[in-house]
């Protein structure tokens, strides 16, 4: 009787790293392998997704960012209980590869594997390494890169997998894309989870500052802040724009396979699913981004001709009316901005990094 392979994955506390992760497990767990998670109590709040055969292990958050001084200087010594204790985990499971997605809840079971000389890999979602991802980027066997081009420290090679997008995404991959013209066209507005601040302020007015025979066929979707969506959705009421604001859409990928043009936040979840639905977009990488990352996620749809670029500081009505009069107005433009966007997408992203954990469980490195 052949004994199932098991997979150890390692991610942070955040649902960037906690998605693909979880696209991960079901893949493997699908091809017979045992999978184990290791993730801190931030991360287990994502873990309700994830398939019950997922075992999952909490270990002790430690990072720099939270906590007086007495906490900071107490994590070096966390962390290195934290992969001492990992060793002795690992040699018991003797797992066949371990994969860490970021943060600082991967660094013991990635630190062991490293120790233990047991094949691993990291997975970056976004186009610059992030700190745990750094650390480890020379002490791994491979890096699958999200976002491409990723910058990788000097004599790193990267492998451009993407990244895995929902399933409800998937099923709209390439969906067809109807140019701009004189009927209803729809601005998807979205800014992360949460919605953004600066979108709030600057989007509503530049729309209405649109040409008249442009505004009346502009339906807006737009994804709001609890303390703006009042303003937001009273803005658009009394200027006569037709637009549905929520809190939160559970049905993006809809609304974005419908869209025109999507206005939007550059982080790679978003950046994955304009590009594998393939849609004209108008990107506001977050200014206070650790290492700017969100410029470097837009870097690719922006050098494919699909996407504009607008940095925050940059980001104001009449420039941001402008672009969206340039793209609405420009029919042919926007088509080919939309077969752009598909050209950088990578909707196989989870077969990928499927194929980077055989290759390295077979010792194919």
């Amino acid at each position: 009787m052949t004994t199932q392979p098991l997979l150890v994955i390692a991610a942070g506390g955040t649902g960037g790293h906690m998605f693909p992760a979880q696209a991960l497990a079901e893949a493997m767990l699908a091809k017979g392998w045992r999978v184990k998670l290791s993730t801190d109590a931030r991360g287990a709040r994502y873990t309700g997704g994830f398939p019950d055969q997922v075992e999952i292990e909490q270990v002790a958050s430690a990072t720099f960012a939270r906590g007086g001084l007495v906490a900071k200087v107490m994590v070096p010594f966390r962390i290195l209980g934290g992969v001492v204790g990992a060793v002795f985990k690992l040699r018991k499971d003797k797992p066949s590869v371990v994969v860490g997605f970021g943060g600082y809840p991967t660094i013991p079971a990635m630190g062991a594997a490293w120790i233990l000389g047991l094949p691993r890999m990291i997975h970056e979602q976004n186009g610059v390494l992030g700190r745990v991802n750094e650390l480890f980027a020379k002490r791994v066997q491979k890096i699958a890169c999200g976002t491409w081009p990723t910058n990788l420290p000097d004599g790193v090679d990267g492998e451009h997998t993407g990244n895995p997008v929902r399933a409800s995404v998937l099923e709209r991959a390439g969906a067809g894309y109807i140019p701009p013209g004189d009927y209803p066209m729809s601005i998807l507005v979205i800014g992360g989870s949460q919605g953004a601040r600066i979108l709030s302020d600057v989007v509503p007015p530049a729309i209405e500052n649109l040409p008249s025979e442009m505004r009346k066929h502009v339906r807006v979707s737009h994804q709001a802040r609890g303390e703006d969506f009042d303003r937001v959705a009273k803005y658009y009421a009394d200027h006569g724009i037709d637009a549905d604001v929520q809190e939160f859409f559970t049905d993006i990928p809809e609304r974005m396979s419908e869209a025109q043009l999507v206005i939007s936040r550059s982080g790679a979840s978003s950046v994955a699913d304009i590009s594998v639905i393939g849609r004209p977009s108008i990107l506001v990488p977050f200014g206070a981004a650790t290492g700017d990352h969100q410029t470097a996620n837009a870097r690719g749809l922006a050098d494919a001709g699909a996407a504009i670029v607008m940095p925050e500081s940059l980001f104001e009505v009449d420039a941001l009316s402008e672009q969206i009069a340039n793209v609405l107005g420009n029919s042919d433009g926007a088509l080919q901005m939309s077969r752009a966007a598909l050209s950088v997408g990578k909707p196989d992203a989870t077969e990928n990094l499927v194929a980077l954990v055989d290759a390295l469980a077979a010792g194919q490195e």
